[in-house]
């Protein structure tokens, strides 16, 4: 295999352990949080109030305008720290720029979107 394969792939492998990697470790924790409190129930022992309000922080809450702007604001970031190094890039490699820039613009958009949904967002904080 060749660098030319290797770097992309290795971007795209990069971006899917970042988003796959705290999932699966999640999913783990809450899982063992599982285990462990069906052995304390099968044993007939009663359940700490603090893992009980562990499990209650633990569930997802809704979105409220703040955090959809909070993510927008995260993803236009990254649309913008993509679209910096396209520009960087373009200095050594012309031709660089404009992948770069069309590879900005998805998170861009997605930002975008959860700006807009800020507005919209009903829920209170």
């Amino acid at each position: 295999m060749g660098v030319e394969i290797l770097v992309p792939l290795g971007f795209f492998a990069m971006i899917v352990a970042i988003v796959l990697v705290p999932s699966f470790y999640k999913s783990r924790e809450r899982a063992e949080m599982q285990q462990t409190v069906r052995h304390a129930l099968d044993k007939g022992q009663p359940l700490p109030p603090e893992l009980v309000d562990a499990i209650a922080r633990s569930t997802k809450r809704p979105a409220t305008a703040h955090t959809d702007l909070r993510t927008g604001v995260i993803w236009v970031a990254i649309a913008l720290g993509v679209a910096t190094f396209g520009y960087a890039t373009s200095y050594v490699e012309n031709e660089a720029m404009h992948p770069l820039m069309g590879i900005a613009a998805i998170p861009g958009f997605i930002g975008l979107a959860f700006i807009i949904l800020s507005f919209f967002n009903k829920t209170k904080d």
